[in-house]
């Protein structure tokens, strides 16, 4: 019987190769690509597992859920708050994770900017944008981003550093390819447009079944769940 800190090693150096191939495929260095371990499923034990092995960045995805975990190992990782955010739990969000990858209203970032402002920090976030138009998901539509960053450009405490969205599930990862590389695309118009609070760097894209070819996309953040933490 294996620990779990073991399991997670081992499923870690299989994930690790697997990015390599990707950067290889890409022409891209391994140190441009960040995992994001999900650990919404996943009791707080396995998060100190998590870091004993050398994952660094945390995703959580439902606040009530998290704050425990984050009692116990906020001090330890780097913690990203990824799913939908409502409005009234941005303060509960704001000083304690490092990033909120899901800024999708202008509403949620008033209220980021204000509880950035009380607590005389800026807010770092991902925009999250429906590249692939699904009612289901949440984000941005792409015919609205400029407009919102109009709006948001003179909001001193929050910043855009970068781009977020999520393909449809799909058997063949292939199929996601142009979901990812319009996120990308994304970034480069909205760093040409050069709005005071955007300067957009990173691409938060690619989960368990499609992070390979999010990889190739330029992604440099990647949200693992199920193949990294799923129980045995």
């Amino acid at each position: 019987m294996h620990t779990e800190q073991e399991v997670l090693k081992e499923r870690l150096e299989q994930i690790e190769k697997r990015i390599q191939a990707a950067c290889d495929r890409s022409n891209r260095k391994r140190e441009e690509v960040k995992i994001i371990a999900v650990t919404k499923y996943v009791e707080a034990d396995t998060i100190g597992n998590l870091l004993a092995v050398g994952v660094e960045d945390i995703g959580e995805n439902r606040l009530q859920d998290a704050l425990p975990k984050f009692e116990k190992y906020g001090d330890k990782g780097i913690w990203h708050f990824i799913g939908h955010l409502q409005t009234n739990k941005a303060k509960e969000v704001v000083g304690r994770f490092a990033y909120v990858h899901s800024l999708d209203r202008v509403s949620l970032a008033q209220e980021l900017n204000k509880r950035g402002e009380m607590l005389n920090q800026v807010v770092s976030c991902f925009l999250q944008i429906n590249i692939s138009g699904e009612e289901t998901k949440f984000g941005l539509s792409p015919d609205d981003v400029l407009a919102f960053l109009q709006e948001t450009s003179n909001m001193k405490h929050i910043k855009i550093v970068g781009l977020m969205t999520m393909a449809p599930v799909v058997d063949n990862q292939e199929e996601a390819r142009n979901v990812f590389r319009g996120l990308a695309e994304w970034k480069e118009r909205i760093n040409d447009r050069g709005f005071p609070h955007a300067e957009v760097t990173e691409l938060s894209m690619g989960m368990s079944s499609d992070f390979e070819v999010a990889i190739e996309e330029g992604a440099t953040y990647i949200r693992l769940g199920s193949v990294l933490v799923k129980p045995e």
